[in-house]
């Protein structure tokens, strides 16, 4: 019996023994030959009342080189529950290395980080009053309110001199010059005026200082709260804005934050393309038009990108310029509130896509303006190439500054707490992670990759500072991270010597779904491939799977949809006319690929806009190159609309597929059990929770009789079927049709069953489909049942006079919950946390969600 598990940093797809390379197409994101690991490291499995470890074969070395350089300056440090570390502690007890024993070679470098984390703790308590209060940096800088008038502050320590100008005072600062205390931080107080604030709401403003060479320059405020550029001159530069909107004008909540899901299912969402319309979409619309899109999905967050301003549209958001403005494009801090809102409404939380990792170069509408040449320490980034990234053509922060630590954790609550925001998916992680920001870097597996004297201990802390503040003030909050190498430990709590992440992002999964495309014929596609690269991650460090996602859409790549009908989606998608082989097959393969990601490849799913029924073509941002053009910077939603498109079958398949795990909670199922990867029959079976999930990627055989192993016996039914006629299917498989179990072997001796499960069914299986089946409740079989349709009571009859109802067409809900073939009487009772004694493996600790991942 092979054992595969969670052997990894995390799920990625090992090709033939060799790495899996995840470069990128993405306008700042490409970071050379970035290699995703192969070689896994070990976890802990439960089967039965045992409790294994599988070794893999990296080496190890026998000492650890941790970064120890003096003079790093200040890092962070506290805990994510109530506990406080000190640095007298000896910290020999590190959760993490009792995970994972063969990362005890490397404890000196993780007791070094957690001494610099409660070092950091001490000082923020001794100078700051502790984290909670240096994290509300916003409420003293920038400009802001206070008895008699506005006080505006900023930290400018290479400044010789310095004014605030703008609209109020004709751009004149001799009147309004300011005084520098012995932190570099200048201030001034602008008294009202007969009951008139100095500077009206809305107004623009800017910072003057002079250089040290003595030349003046202007730059929008560090903590500006706004900022918007002239519209009618094309290539202006931005202005700072003084957002301070009167009570009647200023958003007010109306929706507390929904529940936290018990397994995200995330659509990624970038607002200024979200319209049919080739212009820039705006936060109201997208709350108006496709929030209820999102929802009728059955998605439970939302992913917003690009929402901090950034002057380079075509950066996808990620070259940030202002880091407390909200990208005035699609509207204003309004209209954002308004948004989210509208999602707490639905039932949705929101994620935003935050950049700490580093920012925008540009110097008159950035935060680089602030850098004229003085030392590190005076300034938000590192000096020299430590400061620079050279793909990203972008700043590096230096984490170890004071200041750098107040405004990135400020950033963070204030958008937790201004606009409420339920949780961050943190971009450019592995940049933040290493000084090499892994550029030409390939990450085989072993250990030293991940704490050597290449860890950026400064990023690291400061992430580990992120987290336990982020939780803090919102315990519920989701946070996730972007790193593309795997280091052990970063979904992991702090209090346990992790960096605290809820889920780091599977990126290997996209990249060699993408491989699979375009470089393997369908006959050689291997199941034990698939389902390896699927579950291949590590022992309590939760995934979000992925089949694409923004980075695969981009100009220069193509999504799923494209790669597999092409040029034949221009013509070949009306149901007025028989599909043509290759339309079959893409649509029954689109199906597939995204329903076997979100069942076998994590604790979570995530989905990028319109991916989820097959959008055509790319994305590609209005620039030089292609005459400024919005043609494919947009969502033309009218394809998923028109009921003769064939579109329509893939989105009513997502939405069934995210109404299932909605229905079964399977994702947040600690059992999840790989019994059959048959290369022969091209056949992957596994169960996740209760569920029997059968995949056949055979091009053309269709099985009868297929038997299938299975946990629990019973009566089984299709929970779900990808050849439903509501899905463009064939409907072949009959949904009121009774499968029975027949006993195997030996009970308790798995050896003795077949596939090593102890029962097994039969099954009906046609080519390129997949099915799903779920034990029915005999006992409950007779009494009322509820329809599926019940699930969302939360979302009332005014949520669906918003716009679900222009999600679909009349009956089209209806349709698939028929494809489901489910009522809550016939459903058996889902595994979903703690593991029934003497089901499948042992409770797991209070402090993680153990995922029992095996292949049999």
């Amino acid at each position: 019996m092979l054992k595969l598990s969670t052997l990894g940093p995390f799920a990625v797809w090992p090709a033939s023994g060799s790495s899996s390379t995840s470069s990128s197409n993405h306008p700042r994101k490409a970071v050379g030959n970035n290699h995703l690991i192969v070689n896994r490291a070990p976890l802990g499995l439960t089967f039965g009342s045992q409790k294994y470890l599988v070794r893999s074969k990296s080496h190890i070395p026998s000492r650890n080189s941790i970064d120890k350089r003096p003079g790093l300056g200040i890092t962070a440090v506290m805990t994510d529950d109530n506990s406080t570390l000190t640095s007298e502690e000896p910290m020999e007890d590190i959760g993490l290395l009792t995970i994972d024993p063969e990362l005890e070679p490397f404890k000196d470098h993780f007791q070094y980080r957690m001494k610099r984390y409660a070092d950091q703790r001490k000082l923020l308590e001794k100078f700051e009053g502790g984290l909670e209060e240096f994290s509300k940096g916003y409420l003293k800088f920038g400009f802001n309110r206070e008895e008699g008038g506005v006080v505006y502050r900023e930290w400018a320590p290479a400044a010789q001199e310095a004014q605030v100008i703008g609209d109020f005072n004709g751009w004149d600062g001799s009147k309004h010059k300011m005084e520098k205390n012995k932190f570099g931080v200048w201030s001034i107080k602008l008294h009202d005026s007969d009951g008139n604030p100095a500077i009206s709401h809305n107004s623009r403003v800017k910072f003057r200082f002079k250089c040290g060479n003595g030349v003046w320059v202007d730059r929008i405020p560090a903590w500006i709260r706004h900022s918007t550029a002239d519209p009618s001159n094309f290539g202006a530069a931005y202005d700072g804005v003084y957002w301070d909107p009167p009570t009647p004008r200023r958003y007010q909540f109306e929706y507390p934050r929904p529940p936290k899901p018990k397994s995200p299912r995330i659509y990624e969402a970038h607002v200024g393309m979200s319209g049919s319309e080739p212009c820039v979409n705006t936060y109201r619309e997208f709350a108006d038009d496709v929030l209820p899109r999102i929802r009728a999905n059955n998605y439970n967050m939302v992913q917003l990108m690009a929402v901090m301003e950034h002057s380079y549209y075509a950066s996808f958001g990620y070259h940030v310029t202002n880091f407390f403005a909200v990208s005035s494009r699609s509207g204003t801090p309004e209209d954002l509130k308004y948004l989210i809102d509208k999602a707490h409404s639905l039932g949705l939380h929101v994620l935003m896509d935050v950049v700490h990792s580093h920012a925008s170069n540009n110097v008159t509408d950035g935060l680089n303006g602030f850098d004229v040449g003085q030392s590190s320490e005076d300034s938000y980034f590192h000096t020299g190439d430590r400061g620079y990234h050279k793909q990203w053509d972008s700043r590096l922060f230096n984490y170890a500054n004071w200041e750098v630590l107040r405004f990135l954790l400020s950033n963070l609550r204030w958008w937790l707490e201004e606009f409420n925001f339920d949780g961050f998916r943190f971009d450019g992680v592995t940049s933040m992670l290493y000084h090499h920001h892994g550029i030409n870097m390939t990450f085989m597996g072993n250990y030293s990759e991940y704490f050597s004297m290449a860890t950026d201990v400064d990023a690291v802390v400061y992430l580990m500072l992120a987290n336990c503040l982020i939780h803090g003030i919102l315990p519920d909050a989701t946070v996730i991270a972007e790193d593309v190498s795997g280091m052990p430990g970063l979904g992991c709590p702090v209090s346990e010597g992790g960096i605290g992440f809820d889920y780091r992002l599977a990126m290997g999964i996209p990249d060699k779904w993408i491989d699979y495309l375009k470089n393997k014929s369908d006959q050689n596609w291997s199941m034990k491939e698939i389902a390896r690269g699927l579950t291949n991650r590590r022992y309590t460090e939760k995934c979000i799977a992925y089949a694409e996602s923004h980075d695969q859409a981009i100009v220069g790549d193509k999504t799923i949809a494209f790669l597999l009908m092409d040029k034949e989606m221009y013509a070949g998608m009306s149901c007025l006319m028989d599909a043509s082989p290759v339309i079959e097959r893409g649509i029954a393969l689109h199906k597939m690929i995204h329903f076997i990601t979100l069942a076998l490849g994590g604790e979570g799913y995530l989905n990028f806009m319109g991916n989820e029924y097959g959008h055509p073509e790319w994305i590609d941002f209005p620039r030089e190159g292609n005459g400024w053009s919005y043609d494919k910077c947009r969502r033309q939603w009218n394809l998923v609309d028109a009921e003769h498109l064939r579109y329509k079958f893939m989105n009513a398949f997502d939405r069934a597929m995210n109404l299932l795990d909605e229905k079964f909670s399977f994702l947040a199922s600690t059992k999840q059990i790989v019994s059959s990867t048959n290369d022969e029959d091209k056949v992957v079976v596994f169960e996740r929770g209760d569920l029997v999930f059968v995949f056949n990627f055979h091009p053309e055989k269709t099985y009868e009789g297929y038997k299938v192993g299975c946990d629990l016996p019973g009566k089984y039914r299709v929970a779900l079927d990808s050849d439903a006629w509501e899905f463009g299917g064939q409907g072949r498989v009959g949904h009121d049709v009774d499968h029975f179990t027949s006993p195997e072997g030996i009970p308790g001796v798995p050896e003795t069953n077949f596939n090593n499960r102890p029962n097994s069914l039969r099954v009906l299986s046609p080519s390129r489909t997949c099915a799903v089946y779920y034990r029915v409740d005999e006992s409950q079989e007779n009494s009322s049942n509820i329809s599926l349709a019940d699930i969302d009571d939360d979302l009332s009859a005014a949520d669906v006079a918003a716009g679900q109802e222009d999600c679909k067409e009349p009956g089209e809900q209806r349709d698939v919950e028929k494809s489901l073939s489910l009522d809550d009487g016939d459903v058996g009772p889902s595994k979903i946390g703690y593991m029934e004694a003497g089901d499948f493996g042992e409770g797991p600790s209070a402090d993680y969600n153990f995922c029992n991942l095996i292949t049999l």
